[in-house]
């Protein structure tokens, strides 16, 4: 029987939302979405949405300018976002060693965001939802457990 590690919310070190100062290429990100949209806003030539997305404190205000950026190209966004969730959680983790542990403790399960509403970085079912114990039965991809759980297994 495959063993999951469920998550949502900000609450949980596991969201993009978590707060979890780290440092890339000399840029400091307060969370992991800030740093996604930073990359989204960048990859389509965007410059000053992420001046803005880099000045902006809270990470569903990023989310916003994110969702904001001109040029956005769809297919091209799907071929990058992964791996820029990758990176930011790559350097989240490893700069933050409290977090790290809470990463490496989910050891033999498949992280899983248990949002009732996202279908791609989540799995379209809530924690309760009796559904959410078997993968066939999920309504989304789970991009974001599937992130950090390699992620995990490469840290390990």
């Amino acid at each position: 029987m495959e063993k999951f590690t469920f998550f949502y919310r900000s609450h949980s070190p596991f969201s993009q939302w978590y707060p979890s100062d780290y440092i890339v290429d000399g840029l400091k990100f307060n969370c992991a979405e800030q740093y996604m949209m930073f990359k989204k806003a960048q990859l389509f030539g965007d410059e000053e949405a992420a001046l803005k997305i880099m000045q902006t404190p809270t990470p569903r205000e990023q989310k916003a300018r994110g969702r904001g950026v001109r040029g956005f190209d769809q297919s091209l966004w799907e071929a990058n976002c992964r791996q820029f969730v990758y990176d930011g959680n790559y350097a989240k983790f490893t700069q933050n060693p409290n977090l790290l542990k809470h990463l490496l403790k989910t050891k033999g399960t498949l992280l899983v965001e248990a949002s009732p509403t996202d279908t791609i970085w989540g799995v379209g079912l809530a924690e309760n939802d009796a559904r959410i114990q078997n993968r066939k039965l999920w309504r989304g991809t789970n991009w974001l457990g599937q992130i950090l759980t390699k992620l995990r297994e490469d840290l390990l």
